[in-house]
């Protein structure tokens, strides 16, 4: 599938996720916005490493740094962009998988599956966390050089 279907298509359920959440009627456009921009990059480094862990980490990260950035620009929590954000990041389909192969006692497959399902997951934690580490940081050092004439 094309970059631009997968944008579209990640936009619109980033966008539905922010309608479900409540989110205020002003942010849905920038949160489907920071769920494509999450889910394209996810795609890129998913085609250049075929590794599902560093493909959701590095979308991840990026969710919550556009997160951050539409935060600030609309005065506006944080949480509202990176929940609607991160949906289409969710490994929903290896954990269906998981629990599907639980039901049929295929353990071992099941197994495969949730622990694909494990790690993605932690790693979409990881992507989270590094970001707001490395902005909170980074707010840090600029406001100690804005003090200092």
């Amino acid at each position: 599938m094309s970059y631009l279907m997968q944008g579209i298509l990640s936009f619109a359920a980033a966008a539905g996720f922010g309608i479900i959440f409540n989110a205020p009627r002003k942010s849905l456009f920038y949160c489907g916005l920071v769920g494509m921009i999450g889910w394209l990059v996810y795609s890129y480094v998913n085609d250049l490493s075929n590794d599902p862990a560093k493909s959701s980490f590095a979308g991840a990260f990026s969710v919550a740094f556009v997160a951050h950035i539409m935060a600030k620009k609309f005065k506006m929590p944080m949480i509202i962009f990176s929940v609607a954000g991160i949906i289409p990041l969710v490994p929903g389909g290896s954990a269906y998988n998981a629990m599907r192969n639980v039901i049929e006692k295929d353990y071992s497959v099941a197994v495969d599956y949730g622990s694909v399902a494990l790690i993605v997951s932690g790693s979409i934690a990881m992507g989270l966390v590094f970001a707001e580490i490395i902005t909170q940081l980074s707010v840090k050092v600029i406001g100690r050089l804005r003090v200092k004439p």
